[in-house]
């Protein structure tokens, strides 16, 4: 019988810890099967590889025990969305985020509550590879545009300016590693307030403080080019921290790592502010 506070995973060949698979789940009623997939990535619940198990729920009156003949990494199994019907022919859509009915070709509405990274299938991971995410964006756009839907019925009008929002704000949050660091903070439950100079090191705030007034005092674009230059290769180093913290799951850390980062890309906005004056 299991402890009414713990919470066990067990598997055919390996057990499971239990605060990385099951975070932030609703209670499950007992002996109810449900359905995962599962895909390998470096953090625990999003989607890279595609294969799926049936198991069953077995609920105790403050635990779960889960039961399969496959072995599963922790780090990657979420529970899989409610089957879909398309809208226009009552099919079951096949696919999630499904923009396209596969039986009847007709435009789906927006999936609530879809992240980003599955709408422009990339690996949930800060490091992600922007040509390709390009690539989607440009190909999803030729498709889901409203100007292919002019002559289509209201309905499918709507869901293609929904579609192609959804997937312009998507690609604009993932394109940069600040918006896409603190999107994948915002998928944690955490947020980065304005206004963090209070938590903030003495030193660290000091040289911005130096940083900002030699940009506001350089006389040529060489000058200004030489704080941009500085200020880039300050986002690279920061850009490299923040992965490695996020690949361990130190969220508190990489929030801190992400708030230098705001910092620098504003001195970088104001660097081409500068050079825009000499012109």
């Amino acid at each position: 019988m299991m402890a009414a506070s713990s919470l066990r995973i067990t598997c055919s060949r390996t057990v499971l810890q239990p605060h990385r698979l099951m975070r932030n789940r609703l209670p499950v009623p007992k002996a109810v099967t449900c359905s995962v997939h599962c895909r390998s990535t470096s953090f625990h619940s999003k989607d890279t590889w595609h294969s799926s198990m049936n198991f069953r729920v077995l609920g105790t009156e403050r635990g779960l025990l889960y039961h399969t003949n496959k072995v599963i990494s922790p780090r990657s199994c979420s529970t899989s969305p409610v089957k879909l019907n398309c809208w226009n022919c009552k099919q079951f859509l096949d696919k999630t985020p499904a923009f396209f009915c596969s039986s009847c070709k007709v435009i789906q509405p927006p999936e609530e509550g879809t992240s980003f990274f599955k709408i422009m299938d990339c690996d949930y991971k800060f490091t992600l590879d922007t040509q390709k995410l390009q690539k989607r964006y440009l190909l999803l756009q030729r498709s889901l545009h409203p100007d292919n839907f002019s002559q289509k019925s209201v309905k499918e009008r709507d869901f293609s300016e929904s579609q192609s929002a959804l997937v312009n704000k998507a690609y604009k949050t993932l394109l940069k590693p600040l918006s896409r660091g603190l999107y994948m903070l915002e998928l944690e439950g955490m947020h980065l307030e304005e206004g963090t100079d209070s938590g903030a090191d003495s030193g660290f705030l000091m040289e911005l403080m130096e940083i900002n007034e030699a940009l506001d005092d350089a006389q040529t674009p060489e000058e200004a080019n030489k704080i941009g230059s500085d200020a880039k290769g300050k986002l690279a180093d920061l850009t490299e921290q923040i992965d490695a913290v996020l690949c361990k799951g130190e969220f508190h850390a990489a929030k801190a790592l992400l708030a230098q980062m705001k910092y620098y890309a504003n001195i970088e906005e104001k660097v081409k502010e500068k050079l825009s004056e000499f012109m």
